[in-house]
C-alpha cells in the first residue's frame, strides 16, 4: 500500500490526510526527526504559516533530512505555504497593506527548501479576508486538456507564482497565470486542493510515486 508522509508541525495537514486516505493511501504524520525512521513513498507540505513551518522544520530536526530526500527524487506536493517552502526565490513579503512594519519584517524571513525553480510572492492574492473560490484551467502538455472540466480553486492568503524556470511545467492556470506547477518530482500549488472535491492534482502526485 502507498504510504504518504504529511508534514504535521502546523497548518492544514489533517485535511490532506483525510483526502489521501480516501484515495487508499496510508498516511504518516511527520512531527519529529524520529518519524523519519518509518519509510514513506511521498511527502505533502500543507498550507499554513510558512514562517512558522520553516522554523519548526529546523527545530524538530526534519529540515535537512527532508531537503535531502526531495533533492534525491522523493515525490512531494506543496500547497500554499508548502509551495513557499519549496520555492527557490521569494519576492518580498507579499501583501503588507495596513500591516505593522515589525510584523511585515518578521514575515520576510522564510528560509525553505529552495528546490523548486520558481519565484513566489507571498500573500499576493490577499490576506485572510481576501480568501476566495474560483475555477482554473487544467493543462496537459502546455495546452488546455480537451476533456478537462474547470478545476475548483480555493485561495487562502495565497502566494502567486511570479516566474517559472525553463524546465518547470505549468499544470493549472487562473486568469492566465500559473497556480500549480511541476518540476521533476515536485508539484507546487498556490491553492488548497484538500478543500475541494476534485482529485486530479492528488492523482497526478500519486502517479509520480
Amino acid at each position: 500500500m502507498t504510504t504518504i508522509a504529511v508534514l504535521a508541525v502546523q497548518g492544514a495537514f489533517i485535511e490532506h490526510q483525510r483526502r489521501l486516505e480516501a484515495l487508499g493511501c496510508t498516511v504518516r504524520q511527520l512531527r519529529h526527526e524520529a518519524d523519519l525512521q518509518h519509510s514513506f513513498d511521498g511527502l505533502v507540505l500543507p498550507g499554513g504559516e510558512s514562517t512558522v513551518q520553516a522554523k519548526l522544520l529546523r527545530d524538530t530536526g526534519l529540515f535537512a533530512p527532508l531537503r535531502t530526500l526531495i533533492q534525491e527524487g522523493l515525490p512531494v506536493l506543496g500547497t500554499c505555504a508548502g509551495l513557499i517552502l519549496l520555492a527557490q526565490h521569494l519576492d518580498g513579503s507579499g501583501d503588507t497593506t495596513n500591516l505593522d512594519r515589525q510584523l511585515a519584517a518578521k514575515r520576510t524571513a522564510v528560509d525553505g527548501f529552495r528546490t523548486l525553480p520558481v519565484t513566489v510572492q507571498r500573500n499576493a492574492y490577499g490576506r485572510q479576508l481576501g480568501s476566495f473560490h474560483a475555477e482554473g484551467l487544467w493543462l496537459e502538455d502546455g495546452a488546455a486538456h480537451p476533456d478537462g472540466a474547470p478545476l475548483p480553486l480555493t485561495f487562502i492568503r495565497a502566494p502567486r507564482i511570479e516566474n517559472v524556470g525553463p524546465a518547470v511545467q505549468t499544470l493549472v492556470t487562473y486568469q492566465d497565470a500559473p497556480v500549480a506547477v511541476r518540476y521533476r518530482n515536485q508539484i507546487g500549488a498556490a491553492f488548497h486542493p484538500e478543500l475541494d472535491a476534485d482529485n486530479r492534482l492528488y492523482r497526478l502526485f500519486l502517479d509520480l510515486l
